[in-house]
């Protein structure tokens, strides 16, 4: 923070109560915006510089994608075996998601992740559904950034998710694997327009 300088100090002085108050508050909670989106990593807060946009790499994107295999694999193998009936809910979020035209590529990917935490989520666990929670400021600049690269994966998206449900609601796992391994499996088309791509690095993913 700048110390002001005496002059500065009676100017911010005279000012009405009003706006000093106002002035205080909204730095307050600028200063709180910036360090929840450097903390969710959509910035790096840089000192004495301000703020610079994070960029999605392919290696988080890979890290990311691996993570989710894990949490929602686990999801689908429970469901099957125990026979865990899905929220019917979810069918709606993918109703939406057709719904949906145009390049609104924000609501795709909040329903997206609504979609797939519903899976999560009808598993009862109250701690995992937590821990896939908070992936989610990672899956929101992931997502937009995949479907920035390559709009035309909309279309297949779309047709996995209903491939998925329909696995899901007669408990096949393997279909319900294979759908979701296709589904997160790297596609070298986005990861290789994304800083750090390279032969020792991620080289595929998915939607």
């Amino acid at each position: 923070m700048n110390v002001m300088t005496p002059p500065q100090m009676q100017d911010a002085e005279s000012r009405p109560a009003r706006e000093r108050v106002y002035a205080h508050v909204r730095e307050q909670i600028l200063r709180e915006a910036f360090h929840r989106l450097e903390a969710e990593r959509f910035i790096d807060l840089l000192p004495r510089r301000g703020a610079l946009v994070r960029q999605v790499t392919a290696q988080e994107l890979a890290d990311l994608y691996e993570a989710r295999r894990m949490i929602e694999g686990y999801a689908v193998a429970r469901i099957c075996r125990e026979r865990i009936v899905l929220p019917e809910t979810m069918e709606g979020v993918l109703d939406r998601l057709d719904a949906i035209a145009g390049s609104d590529h924000f609501a795709r990917v909040e329903l997206n992740r609504e979609f797939h935490f519903g899976m999560v989520q009808a598993l009862g666990n109250e701690v995992l559904s937590e821990l896939y929670q908070s992936l989610g400021a990672r899956q929101q600049r992931v997502a937009m950034r995949a479907l920035a690269v390559d709009p035309g994966r909309i279309e297949r998206i779309r047709v996995e998710h209903r491939d998925f449900i329909a696995a899901l609601r007669a408990f096949d796992e393997g279909r319900a694997r294979a759908v979701l391994d296709e589904h997160l499996r790297p596609v070298t088309g986005v990861v290789s327009r994304l800083p750090g791509y390279g032969p020792s690095g991620a080289s595929e993913e998915g939607g």
